[in-house]
């Protein structure tokens, strides 16, 4: 190898490493509310038992429960921790500590393959299309994927198919132009499936890498959302075989339980592929990122940690137990 290729190969390693860096600090920031509040908790538990009791056990349960882990998942934990604390005859509270870590992400993991990267297609463009209830910051996060994606140098067409929201269409036409981005949409449509088809249209004679599509998420009528995405759907299907690529639910993370209701909601309404979590930076709950997985089964796939177009980042278990620990680590 010459000189100039171990120069660049040095560069490019240095390069990988500082952007790394950079996710984990912003890891770091954006729990900085969950593990002022949840982990103080945990060390002044584990400061004010001299050793393992039963009433040890119950006041650590209602810290993992008021951080939002969700009840199932607690109890699951505990269960896990009570066994541990027996088969190694531990004492003393402190011990606990870095087995708290260990089994929080032993839980989240469960002997699987984590898949939290974009499904994408291999014979034209890849198809997202997002879902979730008003108000939970869908179309940013739409958005800021759109912005990220082509950062990595993909054509991206944006379809603005909540065609009920007042000012949707408008919006995700303005967040288009700011990131430089093909759109498509009708100021005045009733039919989302129509705005859809004829968006995709548009993306396949672009040739657009990726489309990302926005839907309507009135959630509370049901049968009529259901219906909706399924015409979505197959309107996708038949002009891009296999389409959606995927399905990304978005949550606002500050919501907490009623977060993992609504999800609970759409995943009966359609085919969820992942989970996109916003504000995560602004709540001091984020242990619900354990009680999807638990109670879901659905991946984490992207976290938003601040309100940048830049601040949506790819879900990684480990710099996420990291923010959040990194004070008891």
């Amino acid at each position: 190898m010459g000189l100039f290729n171990k120069i660049k190969d040095i560069f490019n390693k240095e390069q990988k490493e500082q952007q790394e860096d950079n996710k984990i600090k912003k890891y770091e920031k954006g729990l900085t509310k969950t593990r002022t509040d949840f982990v103080s908790k945990l060390i002044n538990l584990t400061n004010k038992y001299s050793k393992i009791t039963e009433d040890f056990f119950l006041e650590l349960e209602e810290v993992l429960i008021m951080a939002d882990i969700g009840v199932p998942t607690v109890m699951s934990f505990m269960d896990r921790l009570r066994n541990r604390v027996k088969q190694e005859k531990i004492e003393s509270p402190k011990d606990l500590k870095e087995i708290i870590v260990d089994e929080l992400f032993i839980i989240y993991v469960n002997d699987e393959i984590i898949v939290n990267k974009i499904n994408y297609n291999n014979e034209g463009p890849t198809v997202i299309l997002f879902v979730g209830v008003n108000g939970v910051g869908k179309t940013t996060t739409i958005a800021k994927l759109a912005y990220k994606l082509k950062q990595e140098g993909k054509k991206i067409m944006l379809i603005a198919g909540d065609t009920f929201r007042a000012g949707a269409y408008e919006q995700l036409m303005s967040w288009s132009e700011k990131i430089g981005t093909s759109f498509y949409g009708k100021e005045e449509s009733s039919d989302p499936s129509s705005v859809i088809y004829d968006g995709i249209k548009k993306s396949l004679e672009e040739k657009s890498d990726v489309i990302l599509i926005d839907t309507a998420g009135r959630l509370q009528n049901k049968v009529n959302l259901m219906n909706e995405l399924a015409k979505i759907n197959k309107v996708i299907g038949n002009l891009i075989p296999n389409a959606p690529h995927e399905t990304l639910l978005v949550i606002d993370a500050t919501t907490g339980q009623n977060g993992i209701s609504q999800a609970k909601e759409f995943k009966k309404l359609t085919n969820i592929t992942g989970i996109v979590l916003t504000k995560l930076d602004g709540t001091a709950k984020g242990g619900i990122v354990l009680a999807i997985k638990e109670e879901l089964n659905i991946p984490v796939k992207f976290v938003g940690l601040g309100e940048s177009k830049t601040d949506l980042e790819t879900f990684d278990i480990d710099k996420y137990i990291y923010g959040l620990f990194k004070d008891m680590i």
